[in-house]
Parts: C-alpha cells; structure tokens; sequence
C-alpha cells in the first residue's frame, strides 16, 4: 500500500490511520511542540521529513512516503546515497537507491522516494530510506541549477532570491520567522489584544521626515500637472512608514491594538542595517497613564519569545548547526546568549540625561562626544548595551529630548538641559535599538501647539493650498486633520511601541545583515525579481 500525501503538503505522507501525534491536544504546530523521545511506533508520524527523522522503530516499516528535493547524490557501484530536504529541517534524509531506479535524481529535482524506513549503519542519521520505487515529479539539470552543496556566499545568493530559500539555513531562517510569528500572535492574544489590519496606503508621513514612496498608476505620472490634478485617489498618497497613527484610532474602538505589517522606508541608505521594504511590529494601549506600562508591555513580549521558542527544534538546531552550516552568521555561543539575555528578568532602565552623563564620564573609550540634545550615536549605543546592560540584558533608555522626536510624544517633566518627552529605545548589545516607543500627546492643545512647533502643520503633505479648515476652532493639519480629530471627541491617555521584527529576526539568529534575514530584500537601488 502506498500512502498519500498529507494534504498535499511537502514532506512525509500520512498513514490512513494517524499514529499517537506528541501534540495532539495543544494549538501549536507540531514544530514549535517539544517533541519527547524518540518515536517508537509502527506508523509513520504526520508531518514533513524533520519529523521522520525523529522515528526510531526498532523493525523496520514498509511503504513510507517521502516528498522533497535533492540535495546531492553520491554515487556508488550498485547503489546512489540520495540526500533529500522538504526546508522541514537542516538535516536531510537519506535515501538508499539502487543504480536502476535512479534515472533523473539530480540536485534540485522534485521527488517522491517510496520504500522501507531501516536502522541505518551510518553515523548520520539513525535511520535511512531503503527506495523502492522512484518518482521524480520535477526534474532539474544538475548543470545548470545554481544552488549547489558547496559553500557560495550571502552575496551572490542574494542574486537569486527566488531560490535561496531553498538553501538549508535560508529555509531555517524562513521556519524562525514563522514561529516567531507564531508565538507573538499567541502572547498578544493572552493579553487581549485585537490583531488588526491598518492600510499600507496612507496620506501622510507618520514621522515627518519625508523619506516616503509616492504611489502612482503605472504609465500615469505626469510632472507638469498641478498637484492633485489627475490624481488616483484625488490627492497625493504614499506607502506607510508607520501604522501608528492609524492603530490610535483603532485602540479607541476596541481597546488595545497590535499588528505586523509591512512599511516602506525611501532611505538612499546602502548599509547592512537599511531596506526599503520592512516589516514592524507595532502595538498600541488605551487608558495606559504612564511609559513603565508600554516598556514593560514591550519586556514582557519579547521574554516570552524567548522562553516559548528557545527550547524549540528550530532554534536548537540552529544553536547546534554544524560550523560548515552559516559559517557566516555570529558564533553559535553568541547567539544563545542574545536567547539568554532576552530571557532574563528586570531589563535595566536609564533615562536619556543619566546615559549622556554616564557617556561623558567614559569619554576616552569613545570616539565620539556625547551631547545633550543630539542623538545618541551607534558607538554610544553600543556602549551603553554592553556597560548599562552587561552585555545581555537589553536596556531601555527613557525621556529624550523633545525637540529631536516626534511630534506625537506626550511632553514629560523638563530636566535642566530642556524638556524631554515620554518616550524609549530598547537596545541591545551590538545590534543598538530594536524598538522604540513613547506615551501620545492626547490633547488637543498641546499636540496642535507640538505639530506647529515641528513644523508639521506647514509640512503636511496636502495642508498647502487648503482654503477649508472644516473645524469650528479654525485649526487644519491638512491630511493628518483625522488625526487631531482623535483628540477632539474622547480621547483617553494612551501609549505604544513599535518593534523592528527583521531586525530583531537578525539579532536571533545571528545573520550579519537584515537583507539576509528577509525571503525578498528591497533595498536603495536593489529590488529583484
């Protein structure tokens, strides 16, 4: 008898009656569960070949199904050792193949192997597939495919992003991403927190720093038109840097609020840390009167990231990979202690001025002076997560200037050197800030006073030329006027924070650059396929 494919999934097929799944009974999938000992049953288990390499039957077992791709295939007199991978695992399967059957299992073919699973004499792997019969659903010429066993390095996969994933690592990295999406959805539904969906298209530039990518019809620009002459939408749109805004608004229908979406930043910026096309997680509370409450909302998130996924398959085998695997990612031994550190409790807190204070102090390890009223540099924030944080735990720093953030920040108790706002960015060591967030300004007065004094109100994209103020109070920030109306009708005290997620899936992992931890990277003059 031979067995079907699960639901059409790559992988291992199912039997028709499912063998005892570990599992059974939790919502998680069957990667993030913690699988005991080794399988001792007579079935095949369900899901994908990670998941057989886990079986260790002590007789051997006919008619088990395996779908993948090859990735190699050793030759031998009588027989071919065939290296099979579904991206479920780094480690492949392998497959014993007498010479006969072997017609067309070349590296990247599409495959379904049928045979006997056996204790293998190997010290690879603990068991191998005995082929007796062989499909090759896809073929592939093994001369021309470009994703070979040897090593080839991160830039030239970079050209090929539509293949990379089928690396192993790459697929590892996409699996992280996953259950790290996994585990965040299910923090945030412990907390009661809405998932929501804001748009991707939006009339303004959250930030104010102008670095947006306007939208356009294909073959419909035309430069000499006046401004919203013609226009798609009537007026000049743009692709989100930020959902923030828009989650306020959210946060006063239905409380507190989370998403993970993708932002678009136009930063002509080449560097290992930039891309034009990046996901955020971004989450805002209602009726929150202070920022420990968003910090420690911020805290608790990412510790419990760590807990729920550090003991996962796909972490430890990204923790115990072979040296020959990722050999340019961070030692292992550092990334498990980026796991450790994020794990730890009381994550130190310092606020702006003690940081500048603590910078000056240690003035003759840095290169750079450290000034009250401009930001902090990567040098400074490097410092301050190996020293404040003792270079594990990440640090938050607290009430910036005013004048070098955002407008929307609640205005804070004024130090000696000028008013500060109540706001954060989480650091950590070597990487610096992963997350930043502040209480908003949720007057009226004070946010239109904030607005003017940025320079906001000018700025505005489509406040020029706007005759109609359509408030009673004379007041109009053109396309952020829906904004200032969150003010006028009940709005309460209210914080949030968003969190660069490509970023922090760096930092886990210990890939060097974010353009190697996203499928399809966009970057200033890069966007392939």
């Amino acid at each position: 008898m031979v067995l079907g494919s699960l639901h059409g999934r790559r992988g291992l097929a199912s039997s028709p009656t499912p063998a005892a799944d570990p599992c059974q009974g939790t919502l998680r999938p069957w990667h993030l569960c913690r699988v005991p000992a080794p399988y001792a049953i007579a079935t095949p288990p369900p899901g994908p070949i990670a998941r057989l390499l886990q079986w260790k039957p002590a007789d051997k077992v006919d008619h088990v199904v395996v779908n993948g791709f090859v990735r190699s295939v050793r030759s031998m007199k009588a027989h071919r050792f065939v290296s099979v991978g579904d991206g479920s695992s780094l480690a492949p399967l392998q497959a014993l193949v007498e010479t006969d059957q072997a017609q067309g299992l070349s590296v990247g073919a599409a495959v379904r192997l049928t045979g006997s699973w056996v204790a293998s004499p190997g010290n690879s792997q603990s068991h191998e597939l005995h082929v007796t019969q062989v499909q090759v659903l896809g073929p592939s010429d093994p001369k021309t495919f470009p994703i070979q066993k040897k090593y080839q390095t991160p830039e030239f996969l970079r050209t090929m992003p539509h293949l990379r994933p089928r690396t192993p690592l790459n697929a590892l990295l996409l699996r992280l991403r996953s259950d790290a999406i996994a585990s965040l959805t299910q923090f945030f539904a412990s907390r009661a927190f809405t998932q929501t969906h804001p748009p991707i298209i939006t009339s303004s530039d959250c930030e104010g720093a102008g670095e947006v990518f306007t939208l356009n019809p294909a073959g419909k620009v035309s430069p000499g038109k006046a401004a919203g002459e013609g226009e798609f939408f009537r007026s000049q749109k743009y692709l989100t840097v930020s959902t923030q805004l828009h989650l306020e608004a959210l946060a006063q229908a239905v409380g507190n609020v989370w998403t993970l979406s993708p932002v678009f930043r136009a930063e002509q910026s080449d560097t290992s840390r930039h891309l034009s096309e990046f996901y955020m997680l971004e989450a805002e509370m209602s009726f929150v009167d202070d920022l420990s409450s968003v910090m420690d909302l911020t805290e608790d998130m990412l510790r419990a990231l760590g807990t729920g996924l550090f003991q996962t398959p796909t972490i430890q085998e990204l923790l115990s990979r072979p040296a020959k695997v990722g050999a340019d990612l961070a030692p292992a031994d550092v990334v498990a202690a980026r796991w450790e550190g994020l794990m730890q409790d009381s994550w130190p807190r310092i606020t702006y001025t003690e940081a500048v204070d603590l910078l000056r102090q240690k003035s003759d390890l840095l290169s750079q002076k450290a000034t009250w009223g401009m930001g902090l540099q990567t040098e400074h924030e490097k410092f301050l997560a190996e020293y404040v944080g003792g270079g594990r735990k990440p640090v938050f720093v607290t009430h910036y200037p005013r004048d070098i953030k955002a407008f929307y920040m609640l205005q804070g108790s004024p130090v000696a050197a000028g008013p500060t706002v109540d706001c954060f960015d989480l650091l950590v060591p070597e990487f610096c800030e992963i997350a930043g967030g502040s209480m908003r300004e949720h007057r009226l007065e004070p946010l239109l006073s904030a607005m003017q004094r940025s320079g906001t109100l000018a700025s505005a994209p489509g406040v020029e030329g706007n005759t109609e103020t359509g408030k009673q109070d004379g007041t109009s920030a053109g396309s952020l006027d829906w904004y200032v109306d969150l003010r006028r009708w009940g709005s309460p005290p209210h914080g949030g924070f968003g969190l660069g997620f490509d970023r922090l899936l760096s930092y886990l992992s210990g890939v060097q650059t974010v353009r190697d931890i996203v499928a399809f990277p966009r970057w200033f003059g890069r966007c392939d396929c």
